[in-house]
């Protein structure tokens, strides 16, 4: 079995090209290495802060996180409507802890860090007020704002509360105008696909999968991919697949990789590794 699958997702690399639309898949890799980034920094960012800060919590009022060249920023501001930095933890593409930058003296926000603040306060405030957005037990709702190539962006992902679970779906998107206003809300998913497994075991299952209604579109999402890069080496995934009903998007979680083929080469594949089988 386990060569008849080494044959299987090598014959995917070798006719994905003739597939894949590469300007779209692109992009969509490129958001959601971003979403990563920012992630990444918030995990690690609000453990150096509440360790670091004590006597800075009474008054801290939120956070967010954003790319500055090849550095991501996490920034903790005040409460208040006119909040302050209170404390700015930066980190270099390994997120590595031990080579954090941590700043803890109060400053104004930049012109930049006002945009984001703005955008997330926007994105909460919307979130209240809107039955569009859903919660489950034992997960949270993760607001990622981003601001690049021209467009203001909210992502709300949900995350576990709990070990052993990776959750794709009940993920959303807020669209801003250049003055912050809702341009447009949206579920990307329409369900919520939680995918056990079990982090103390050796030998866990290396290929997990999900399907992807008509709606949701025809790729991997962005935030399907900052999930896989979050939490998929927890889980010690090898590849994780997407079905649409167009095309069948193969993530390398250890490479970080998109390789995408259609619904018609895969049941080719299929119908092949049937004969191999039979004979």
């Amino acid at each position: 079995m386990k060569h008849t699958l080494t044959f299987f997702f090598s014959f995917f690399i070798v006719i994905n090209v003739f597939a894949q639309d590469k300007k779209v898949t692109s992009a969509i890799v490129d958001e959601g290495k971003a979403l990563y980034r920012s992630e990444m920094a918030s995990w690690y960012g609000t453990d150096i802060f509440f360790e670091n800060f004590k006597d800075k919590t009474a008054n801290f009022g939120g956070y967010f996180s954003y790319d500055e060249e090849n550095i991501t920023k996490c920034v903790f501001v005040s409460k208040g409507e006119k909040p302050t930095v209170l404390a700015t933890i930066s980190f270099d593409s390994t997120f590595s802890v031990e080579n954090a930058k941590v700043i803890g003296k109060d400053r104004a926000l930049s012109s930049r860090e006002q945009q984001y603040f703005a955008l997330r306060k926007k994105a909460i405030e919307t979130l209240d007020a809107d039955t569009l957005f859903k919660s489950y037990s034992n997960t949270s709702l993760n607001l990622i704002p981003l601001i690049r190539n021209g467009q203001k962006k909210v992502f709300i992902l949900t995350g576990p509360k709990v070990n052993g679970v990776v959750i794709f779906g009940n993920d959303y998107l807020i669209s801003f105008d250049e003055n912050n206003k809702v341009t447009e809300k949206k579920s990307l998913h329409k369900n919520i696909i939680p995918i056990n497994f079990k982090p103390d075991e050796e030998h866990n299952v290396e290929l997990s999968m999900h399907s992807h209604l008509p709606e949701t579109g025809d790729y991997i999402t962005s935030t399907d991919i900052c999930t896989l890069m979050l939490y998929g080496n927890f889980a010690k995934w090898k590849q994780h697949l997407v079905m649409s009903k167009k095309y069948i998007s193969i993530w390398d979680c250890s490479k970080n990789e998109l390789n995408v083929i259609t619904k018609e080469a895969w049941d080719k594949i299929n119908e092949h590794q049937k004969k191999l089988k039979s004979n």
